[in-house]
């Protein structure tokens, strides 16, 4: 599908954007999504450079853009692409470290001007982190302007040599609406009984399995809940690196815990869960967190200030890495519906504070305006 613009006002040509996205990232991936979507429908004309499977995930072509497909790697062949992608454009827009580095690579010895939105923190260990902190350095000094999904992330960004950092109004695109506490969703059944948790309570968890996410921790507190009748299901949608240990552990300690792998219908088990949990640190704007205040599902999540900004005192939060905390803070809400409901309307009202697609949309177009220059007619 070619992209649909509209005419721009003053008589200039539309804008010309890139959108570089590594596709590893399934928040910053819908993100452009409802970007690109939004910018299309003010006369934008977007280009999305990603993977051919996001495309097919996200399906920005659907929302108007142009597809280029990139692959996920910085090897000279990519970059060549995503450089041959560029030419032209009035502006390129970058999402997450490794694709704004090679945006960085890809727009070498142009004056084209670059945004990046950090979406989260890069996480690695031993040689790796000494590597990823030389890209922020480089992605940060070259950036014309880098937006943060949290404060702490903008603050990293300016102490890592950005000119220009500000918060980023992201939104969660199409909120799923709340759901009855209750099993007056048809649903609801249905997707509890898919992860074996009919006639006991579900919880779910949402991520990439990697260290950060902190599932070791989830695991390590399921031990007190596995005394409790009926034993909860927790369900952990996702994939990564750790499952083979997760699964060993699982296996080996009888845990009543369920790997789901990657799933196309989070939203649905979202929904469909009595308690939402997010035990790591992983993230600086937990799409999860988002989704779960969202359909009214309570949240216990570790406590860190990204994620504290983002949801108040809607959700109770525990310190990172304490499973014994994780795990009293998840039984007293098991045993008090009164605290449930009061978070299901605490986290209505937070949801209701965040930024929309609409101001999404409208803080990115006041930063390019900002950045370029009128355009003449072609």
């Amino acid at each position: 599908m070619s992209p649909v613009s509209t005419p721009s006002p003053h008589g200039q040509s539309p804008l010309r954007t890139v959108q570089v996205l590594g596709g590893g990232n399934a928040g910053s991936s819908a993100h452009v999504r409802s970007l690109t979507s939004g910018l299309v429908a003010r006369g934008v004309r977007v280009t999305v450079c990603a993977p051919s499977e996001a495309d097919h995930t996200y399906d920005f072509t659907g929302a108007g853009a142009e597809h280029v497909p990139v692959p996920r790697s910085s090897d000279p062949a990519s970059v060549a692409a995503l450089r041959t992608a560029c030419a032209g454009a009035d502006l390129v827009h970058a999402h997450g470290l490794h694709a704004s580095f090679r945006a960085v690579l890809a727009l070498s010895g142009r004056d084209t001007p670059l945004v990046v939105t950090w979406h989260d923190r890069a996480h690695a260990e031993g040689a790796r982190a000494h590597l990823l902190r030389m890209l922020e350095r480089r992605v940060a000094r070259t950036a014309t302007v880098v937006l943060g999904t949290s404060s702490a992330l903008v603050d990293r960004a300016r102490r890592t040599g950005a000119r220009d950092a500000r918060l980023a109004a992201v939104a969660l695109p199409r909120p799923r609406p709340a759901a009855p506490p209750d099993d007056a969703d048809p649903g609801r059944p249905k997707a509890r009984a898919e992860v074996g948790a009919t006639g006991r309570p579900l919880l779910l968890a949402v991520g990439s399995l990697d260290r950060p996410r902190g599932f070791d921790v989830l695991l390590d507190a399921t031990h007190a809940w596995c005394r409790r009748d009926p034993v909860p299901m927790v369900a952990i949608a996702g994939e990564g690196p750790l499952r083979p240990v997760l699964q060993r552990r699982i296996e080996d300690e009888g845990l009543p815990v369920t790997l789901l792998g990657l799933r196309q219908d989070v939203g649905d088990l979202i929904a469909a869960a009595d308690l939402a949990l997010l035990p790591g640190t992983g993230e600086a704007r937990p799409v999860l967190a988002q989704e779960a205040l969202h359909a009214g599902v309570p949240l216990v999540a570790a406590r860190t200030g990204a994620v504290r900004e983002l949801v108040g005192d809607a959700a109770e939060l525990v310190p990172p890495g304490d499973a014994k905390a994780l795990a009293d803070a998840v039984t007293r809400l098991l045993d008090d519906p009164e605290r449930r409901a009061r978070l299901r309307e605490s986290g209505a009202r937070q949801a209701a504070t965040w930024p929309t697609e609409e101001d999404t949309v409208g803080q990115v177009l006041s930063v390019y305006d900002e950045l370029t220059q009128p355009r003449p007619l072609a």
